[in-house]
């Protein structure tokens, strides 16, 4: 199955503090009619619960339109709750006042999906990463300077001198890549959210990308969540893995437990989708059909997957949602399949 590297961190989660909780999360976007009258919601997260430990990396993994950019965006406070909680260091974000606010920005780092597109293209190097130092209130341009240098050094962009005059559009999409890490990392954050950092970069980067995220998260005690649809990656950075299926978490475990032993039909499904060659594969998951995912605004009754599920139990899974059984210690399952009471 797909190899992994052994998170040093892994058998301590439980002695570990919470930085970030999520509970019972919903953001809901109202729909209107001819931008009057209300026509319904769209569920992006709906009902979705999981905590982050300080130095622990997961991922939220699952197929476009699940969710999971939306789940990013509330947690980051671009999106408002509409119901649940996000606490960080045991305070919620929804209450902080505008300098709060600031403040937990400057401890929550972002590295966006596309390079290019988040990068200016008006601005140098030395310029882009100057800005959030310049924001958050570092007058000092001696400092400033001590710091973008050596966030490019941690980032491997060296010596510094070579890029710091140097425009976007004449790096490499890797070296675009490691300044947007670079930006994320100039205020010494707590947290960073990765989105899909590296679906937009050559195969040959990738690994090396990811390798650079895991040695700053291990190097500066980072929490980190990485979004992605590629359960293929995620073995190189995670210590846990979240599946999400239209706006739900349908599977939690550590990273071996969900690679070596997925438990819920979609998590199998979105594995056989994973660029990592197993004849293995073809055998065990050969009975899962096509589909694509419900419609958030009417989202099926019970199990949102059982649409596409080829062991949907008539009768259950179309009517009731099923709750997290817990099959083996630390991996839980939304899936009926696993009720030893049925």
């Amino acid at each position: 199955m797909i190899a992994s590297a052994s998170p040093k961190n892994e058998m301590k989660q439980d002695a570990r503090g919470v930085v970030v909780s999520i509970n019972d999360l919903r953001v809901w976007f109202e729909l209107r009619r001819l931008g009057f009258g209300h026509a319904g919601y769209v569920k992006a997260v709906d009902g979705v619960t999981f905590d982050v430990h300080a130095g622990e990396a997961i991922a939220v993994v699952g197929e476009s339109g699940c969710g999971k950019s939306s789940l990013m965006k509330a947690i980051l406070a671009l999106h408002k709750p509409t119901h649940g909680k996000i606490d960080f260091e045991g305070e919620d974000v929804s209450n902080f006042n505008a300098r709060e606010m600031r403040q937990y920005r400057a401890k929550v780092g972002y590295v966006q999906q596309d390079p290019y597109g988040a990068l200016p293209p008006f601005m140098t190097i030395s310029r882009i990463l100057e800005e959030p130092l310049i924001v958050g209130g570092v007058k000092s341009k001696e400092e400033r300077d001590q710091r973008v240098r050596k966030a490019m050094e941690e980032v491997k962009l060296t010596p510094p001198a070579d890029f710091l005059e140097k425009y976007p559009h004449m790096l490499s999409g890797g070296q675009q890549q490691r300044v947007v890490i670079a930006r994320a990392m100039i205020m010494d954050p707590k947290f960073l959210v990765a989105d899909e950092p590296v679906s937009m970069l050559d195969a040959s980067v990738r690994v090396e990308i990811l390798k650079l995220l895991r040695n700053l998260q291990e190097s500066h005690n980072l929490s980190v969540i990485y979004i992605t649809h590629d359960l293929s990656t995620v073995s190189y950075f995670s210590e846990r893995i979240f599946v999400m299926y239209a706006g739900n978490l349908v599977e939690k475990g550590k990273v071996r437990q969900i690679l070596d032993n997925p438990l819920h039909p979609y998590t199998k499904a979105l594995l056989t989708g994973t660029s990592e060659p197993d004849a293995r594969n073809a055998e065990t998951f050969k009975e899962l059909p096509p589909g694509e995912p419900p419609s958030l605004v009417n989202p099926p009754a019970g199990c949102r997957f059982h649409p596409r599920c080829a062991f949907m139990i008539q009768g259950v899974c179309d009517v009731d949602v099923p709750p997290e059984f817990e099959p083996e210690p630390g991996h839980q399952v939304a899936c009926w399949l696993y009720d030893k009471n049925a």
